[in-house]
């Protein structure tokens, strides 16, 4: 009776996720619910006409705002901490700055007159929702294989 034995070699790669905290992983995934609320407010208003759609709206566009600045503040911390990453935290705080500035500006033409913030409101939760879905996918999606980004 003869027993072969195969010797074999694997060869791992270290592929690690880095996704963000608890908490910043609430701030940035509030993000999405809040200005797609506010989208979808503004677009039951630009349907029907009723006021009360634009006040739901400015109110989830403020929580978004405070969601993600919230989740701005962990994005700083993080490309901070990270030297040996190239390009995804910084592309990643430069989406969540975007989403932050069209979205404030997006309160701010929330804040006239009922109508007087149609279309442009309309536009710019469109805008700030895509960026905002952008940001959240790219932050929880930050896959570093190897030690390089």
């Amino acid at each position: 009776m003869t027993v072969i034995t195969h010797s074999t070699h694997h060869t791992t790669h270290s592929i690690s996720r880095h996704v963000p905290n608890p908490v910043h992983a609430t701030f940035l995934g509030g993000t999405v619910p809040l200005f797609l609320g506010g989208l979808l407010s503004d677009i039951a208003y630009f349907q029907t006409y009723e006021i009360q759609w634009t006040n739901f709206a400015s109110w989830l566009i403020a929580g978004g705002l405070v969601f993600c600045g919230f989740a701005i503040l962990f994005a700083l911390v993080n490309l901070v901490k990270a030297t040996h990453k190239k390009g995804r935290p910084l592309i990643y705080l430069v989406l969540l700055a975007a989403t932050w500035v069209l979205g404030f500006f997006n309160s701010l033409v929330h804040a006239k007159d009922a109508w007087a913030s149609m279309p442009s409101g309309l536009v710019l939760s469109v805008i700030v929702t895509i960026l905002a879905c952008a940001a959240t996918w790219i932050g929880f999606t930050n896959l570093r294989a190897g030690g390089e980004a």
